[in-house]
């Protein structure tokens, strides 16, 4: 076994213990571009070493998706079989472990509709819309990985030759997810209990409002009585730990869905179904965007914005520290998972119903009345950076810091 091959396995075995932490005779099912094939076959190999019970994987393909857009009818876009909705649906009831692998191509749907894609998105998710939920209440265990394709490694690094971006791709995502460790699963133990020691300071703390100030932003974030810090692993409905993340560098929790006043602007490019969203900013007025910008992809963004009612509202906040290991490495991923974990971060749509005491056994009614948000969708952007100043306010009234230059003060 060479170097390469020996590291995919230790890449594979971290994510099957720390990621879903798949149990012997669970189903497992991966979600996979199918040029990650050869990483896909490795971790099925060690899946079943695990004792998993079954494993399905369900690939995805680039040329498919876009063969669609280019030459589907119309009617195809507001449509997603409801047979394949209820095929997640009956893995969530019988206690599987899901893994997807996230290798976005930046520039897949260039050219194409945003109406296009918006109505297909928006199909999809209200079919899964019940996956979904299970998924956010952390009723089994979930995973999202990364692993290098062609287009994705062209697009994040283009500085260097063809022939070595690849490579470069492979050595950032073992290196964020300490694969490079002499024991990954030991390192990635220390990782976990440095952002619980964050999460219990903020739990304690229990601020009323946060205040995020940098050059465009002027933000302030009321928090709901009761909300919830979280962040590292969870537990699913059975107690199992899990890591929904990795890599992971945030801690999260919930904003009062009406609570948000003021403005904020992006640090990060957004991708999103294949389309650029760049440059951005939104407007609140107590809790919904009433107005936005965009440099570049402002029709996708307001087809965003438009998907429903609670799209326009915010279901995330999330502090990352500046000197995060993905931020120093000074590169942008156009990949959600990854930038998301090199600076500080919002979400517009639906929240984790755990990021609230008994959320998870709430109605949705119940929850926006506590001051969660419902959405069909959660798209997380980019805020971070190193003039960002975050503060909390007490319900004393008494302000602190937080951040400063977008990092930690405590």
């Amino acid at each position: 076994m060479n170097v390469f091959q020996s590291k995919l396995e230790k890449y594979a075995e971290t994510v099957l213990k720390v990621g879903v932490n798949l149990q012997p005779g669970q189903d497992f099912l991966i979600d996979a571009p199918l040029e990650t094939v050869e990483f896909t076959r490795v971790l099925v190999k060690k899946a079943y070493e695990a004792g998993a019970k079954y494993v399905h994987v369900e690939w995805q393909d680039d040329k498919i998706t876009r063969s669609r857009f280019e030459q589907a009818r119309d009617n195809s876009f507001d449509y997603y079989p409801s047979w394949l909705a209820g095929m997640w649906e009956r893995f969530v009831e019988n206690d599987g472990a899901v893994l997807s692998i996230m290798a976005p191509n930046p520039d897949l749907t260039e050219g194409i509709s945003t109406t296009l894609i918006s109505r297909a998105t928006k199909a999809m998710a209200m079919k899964r819309d019940s996956y979904l939920q299970a998924i956010r209440n952390n009723k089994i265990s979930w995973c999202i990985i990364s692993a290098p394709t062609k287009a994705w490694s062209d697009k994040v690094f283009s500085d260097l030759p063809e022939n070595e971006r690849m490579v470069a791709m492979w050595e950032a995502i073992l290196q964020f997810n300490r694969i490079e460790e002499v024991s990954p699963t030991i390192a990635w133990a220390d990782h976990i209990h440095q952002l619980k020691n964050r999460i219990e300071f903020l739990n304690q703390k229990q601020y009323r409002k946060l205040y995020y100030t940098a050059p465009g932003t002027d933000l302030t974030v009321e928090l709901p009585v009761g909300h919830v810090w979280l962040g590292g692993n969870d537990k699913n409905e059975k107690g199992v730990q899990f890591v929904g993340n990795m890599p992971t560098e945030e801690v999260f929790t919930m904003p009062k869905r009406t609570g948000v006043n003021g403005t904020v602007r992006s640090t990060m490019p957004l991708n999103i179904s294949g389309q650029l969203i760049n440059q951005f900013s939104f407007t609140f007025e107590n809790g919904k965007i009433v107005a936005h910008e965009a440099a570049e992809g402002m029709e996708h963004l307001s087809a965003l914005l438009n998907t429903d009612e609670g799209s326009r509202y915010l279901g995330e906040i999330a502090l990352v520290p500046h000197d995060s290991p993905i931020s120093k490495l000074n590169r942008v991923f156009y990949n959600t998972l990854i930038d998301e974990n090199a600076s500080c971060h919002l979400a517009i749509g639906g929240c984790y119903p755990t990021n609230l005491v008994n959320g998870s056994k709430l109605s949705d009614e119940e929850l926006i009345s506590c001051g969660g948000n419902k959405s069909l969708i959660h798209i997380d952007f980019m805020i971070g950076s190193a003039d960002l100043d975050v503060d909390g306010e007490l319900h004393d009234g008494t302000r602190e810091a937080i951040l400063r230059k977008g990092n930690w003060v405590f």
